[in-house]
């Protein structure tokens, strides 16, 4: 049951556009209605809480200390009704799916299969945004993403797609001053560029059966475009999906120190909330990735 002292929707709309603009007028064309019915709107929530929200000074108006409290949770209320709104109106099993990925993952393994997609499910259509960043679901309008890293984030769910081929590597540069290393061992020493959860060179050099005296130190990013500028700037080795620097060691601008290695828990993960995942268009899609990548069994790390 809703509260009967919950301010009417079209004086607080009124209020929210006038404090925004700072002009009854502006908020009047923004609202589609007179300026004296934004005046009787914010009259009316006034008198309904009690305090003045703005004064009038000559043709301006400007907001009371009371206004200035009441502005931020009222823009924000808005927020969430414009958010639950989108998250209701995407439910549907057709219509647009926003799938984030990095540039490098959108180029190598999704658009190449996009069609089986459109084969499979051709009520959804594909909208494709590139980011390195995580996502903020509530907010971006993206209904699932794949990103690199370890499969856990909290609140969220994720699907292990698959783990690449990880290649040390380092600008010329860095290679001239320290020699290249006569094996895996020697990279123990080594400056390196770390990724954000500074967790990749430790697995990577576990499983080439070798440890590091000392925590992995160096700077860390969670961007992987990044991370491969820091590599090339010299600023120590790096570990980066072999496809994706194969060019760079192609051209010289990189030097491969040493053999490939996958890392499986270090992978790429379908991530998307909890709250969304039963939705059709969002199951339809994860089951396609499951059998695009060869499994129809999900390694699922919820939250």
């Amino acid at each position: 049951m809703i509260d009967a002292k919950l301010p009417p929707l079209n004086a607080l709309r009124a209020f929210e556009a006038a404090a925004r603009h700072l002009s009854v007028k502006n908020a009047a064309e923004e609202l589609c209605v007179t300026p004296g019915a934004v005046s009787q709107m914010l009259k009316v929530l006034e008198q309904h809480l009690g305090v003045r929200l703005f004064v009038r000074v000559n043709r301006g108006i400007f907001l009371t200390d009371a206004g200035r409290d009441y502005l931020p949770p009222v823009r924000n209320a808005f927020r969430q009704i414009v958010d639950a709104s989108k998250r209701v109106a995407g439910s549907q099993d057709s219509g647009v799916l926003t799938v984030s990925a990095t540039s490098f993952f959108a180029s190598a393994w999704l658009v190449p299969r996009m069609a089986s997609f459109r084969d499979a499910h051709p009520q959804i259509d594909l909208q494709v945004v590139t980011s390195n960043a995580l996502v903020d679901f509530s907010r971006s309008g993206v209904d699932v993403a794949f990103r690199h890293g370890y499969g856990h984030y909290p609140g969220l769910r994720s699907d292990h797609v698959l783990a690449v081929a990880m290649a040390p590597v380092a600008a010329p540069s860095l290679v001239e001053r320290l020699g290249l290393p006569a094996s895996a061992a020697a990279l123990v020493a080594w400056p390196k560029v770390q990724d954000a959860d500074r967790k990749g060179w430790s697995l990577w050099l576990q499983a080439n059966n070798l440890t590091e005296a000392t925590l992995p130190t160096g700077p860390s990013f969670d961007d992987t475009a990044l991370l491969q500028q820091a590599v090339l700037a010299g600023l120590g080795a790096g570990l980066l999906p072999a496809a994706m620097v194969a060019p760079e060691i192609e051209a010289g601008r990189l030097i491969q120190l040493a053999e490939e290695t996958h890392i499986e828990a270090f992978a790429y993960y379908l991530v998307y909330p909890e709250a969304t995942a039963e939705q059709p268009k969002i199951s339809a899609f994860r089951q396609w990735v499951l059998e695009a990548i060869g499994s129809g069994v999900s390694r699922s790390h919820p939250r």
